[in-house]
């Protein structure tokens, strides 16, 4: 199913509208404000750069200190109703908005900026605490990303409107009844958003936001990977925070003093954003893909820094027109959009990782434990762009490059903790580049709790495949022979593979084997085994051993049968030599992952798993 389809639908289209038009109208409101400091004579740059940096300071800070309230409300009540009451309370806040902008008092502006901050503080955490209520597990991925590219594609609008408004005679009479209607528009939409249970309607609130902090934050720590996560997210906000902040200054001082430009650099990053986000739908199909995770990190860093050598040959001067200025610094802007599309395909999973992941009666403080780092990191972002450009004088591109550069060693250390991401990333790699996939019937496999999966052993990437396969991370026993094969037996140990071999060849091994299996099954793991223990050479099925009934007789689970179709004869079986024509005709050949009904613990047995797979395998 189309991502776009979900526009169609009243579970999504609403609360897509909603939050779209909050986001437009919160950088509407931002980015003009920035374009009064920015170009005004009234400060100089030196001041303009500092009060660019408290006023986006000014709008984050209340995440930091009022989503852990929200996450206790979004979890305590039902989510349409809270969206309604917040969605007036934004109306007043943009009528009091329209107030100081007429008077164009800057420090009225920021005051309400701050205002603005604090009620989208309390609607981030019920705002993606509703989607998996509304989205199931398959389309969860393609509405976080229809989400991120709605509020991306918001923030353009947002800006464009903003600099368009900005340069009309009238701007402050327009961007006063503007910011009013986008807001009671937004109300309008959200009355039609479908209900959505509370998660944990006994819960007490905790109305003390620093007690509620540590105690929120101390939630995100439960779940080690939905931690790492949120702090990969809570990264990318830092990031992103960095170069929406200091693009219009970036584009006055480097290329020209015309507001146009400052336009022109938001517009590539958030249309960069924004397909990003629809790429994502198509690298991951209709699950969750960790894998494209470090294929974002490395493109932040790639085109973040290759951005800082472009930066230094822009092609300008007064009399450029917009088309001669786009053809001379067409690298430039092309490092500026795919380092903010590969931003995109970094947090998108990420976002739609710890919404499944997360405890249940515990998401909405879990999202809003994620809004408190990620206003953490972006007030961080403001100081530390302070510190960078007014203490030790550095430029922005080069500002730029230290973040890039940064950029790596904080990807380094996620996938070093989080050996998943990395995992999902090589199987990913393999399985798109070599394989084109096909899968049917993996929704027997369930989505949550233990199981024993079971395949035909074909060749020596069918745990790659399998695991690709699959939504849910797998625990592999494999043959100790092929567990060992050099250089491949590192990827098999961090990847946690359990190895096994004969109770005569080493009963050591052969014991903690199933030692390994059923703690990983007691500790609701997916674990899958090749019964034939050992790869076909004919493309014939082998006999089934009975070690998986010595498993299920341990630790009574489902099992679930599988079958892998059309890899026996590519350089990866045992069917004839290596050569490169052989491995040119097999690029990029379909593959076929069956799975059956899985087969209650009761009625396991050898020979009934192997007449299965079997039907499996020849049935067209």
């Amino acid at each position: 199913m189309s991502q776009f389809s979900l526009l169609k639908q009243q579970r999504f289209l609403p609360f897509f509208i909603t939050q779209a038009l909050g986001a437009f109208n919160d950088n509407l409101y931002k980015n003009f404000l920035l374009l009064i400091i920015v170009f005004s004579s009234v400060y100089s740059q030196t001041h303009s750069t500092v009060l660019v940096n408290v006023a986006a300071a000014l709008f984050i800070f209340p995440f930091f200190l009022l989503s852990p309230i929200g996450g206790q409300l979004a979890d305590k009540y039902e989510k349409s109703h809270l969206i309604k009451y917040l969605k007036m309370i934004e109306f007043g806040i943009m009528l009091a908005g329209a107030v100081a902008i007429y008077w164009q008092s800057i420090p009225a502006l920021l005051i309400i900026l701050f205002v603005m901050g604090a009620q989208s503080a309390f609607f981030g955490p019920v705002k993606f605490a509703l989607m998996p209520q509304h989205l199931s597990s398959k389309t969860l991925l393609a509405g976080n990303a229809l989400v991120e590219m709605g509020t991306f594609l918001s923030i353009l609008g947002g800006t464009l409107a903003a600099g368009y408004i900005f340069s009309h005679e009238n701007r402050v009479m327009i961007a006063a009844m503007l910011v009013v209607v986008i807001s009671f528009t937004g109300f309008i939409s959200s009355l039609f958003i479908p209900k959505a249970t509370a998660n944990n309607p006994q819960l007490k609130i905790n109305w003390n936001p620093i007690t509620q902090i540590i105690h929120t934050v101390r939630i995100t720590r439960q779940n080690r990977t939905v931690y790492l996560s949120i702090l990969a997210i809570s990264w990318f906000w830092f990031v992103g925070s960095t170069y929406l902040t200091q693009l219009p200054n970036f584009a006055k001082l480097l290329i020209n003093d015309n507001p146009q430009y400052v336009t022109l650099l938001l517009t590539v990053f958030s249309v960069g954003i924004a397909f990003g986000a629809l790429v994502c739908e198509t690298l991951s199909g209709d699950h969750v893909e960790l894998g494209i995770i470090p294929l974002g990190a490395l493109g932040i860093s790639i085109f973040g820094i290759d951005l800082y050598f472009a930066s230094q040959h822009i092609v300008t001067h007064d009399q450029i027109t917009m088309t001669e200025f786009l053809s001379a610094n067409t690298r430039m802007l092309l490092d500026l959009m795919l380092l903010s599309m590969s931003g995109s395909i970094f947090v998108v999973p990420l976002n739609a990782l710890i919404q499944q992941r997360s405890d249940v009666t515990h998401r909405a403080q879990i999202i809003a434990g994620n809004n408190v780092l990620n206003a953490l990191f972006m007030v961080l972002s403001a100081v530390f762009s302070i510190v960078m450009l007014t203490i030790f004088n550095v430029s922005i591109p080069t500002l730029l490059l230290i973040i890039a550069i940064i950029n790596a060693a904080v990807a380094l250390y996620v996938f070093s903790q989080v050996q998943e991401f990395v995992l999902r990333f090589v199987i990913w790699m393999i399985t798109r580049v070599l394989y084109r996939i096909k899968s049917t019937g993996l929704n027997n496999i369930p989505d949550t709790g233990p199981a024993v999966l079971i395949c035909n052993h074909v060749s020596f990437v069918d745990a790659l495949l399998i695991g690709a396969a699959s939504r849910r991370p797998v625990r592999f026993v494999m043959d100790r022979s092929i567990a060992n094969l050099p250089l491949a037996k590192y990827f098999f140990k961090w990847a946690k593979t359990i190895p096994i071999c004969s109770q005569k060849a080493s009963p050591e091994i052969y014991r903690n084997a199933f030692n390994q299996v059923e703690k990983a099954l007691q500790d609701g793991h997916l674990v899958c085994i090749f019964p034939e223990g050992k790869i076909t050479r004919t493309g014939a099925l082998n006999d089934f051993k009975r070690g998986i009934e010595v498993i299920i007789t341990r630790t009574p689970v489902p099992v679930v049968p599988m079958a892998l179709k059309g890899i026996y004869g590519s350089i990866f079986s045992y069917k004839g030599k290596f050569s490169v024509i052989t491995a040119i005709k097999r690029f990029r050949s379909q593959l076929e992952v069956v799975a059956s009904t899985p087969v209650p613990p009761q009625e396991v047995t050898a020979s009934k798993l192997q007449h299965i797979v079997q039907q499996l395998i020849i049935t067209k």
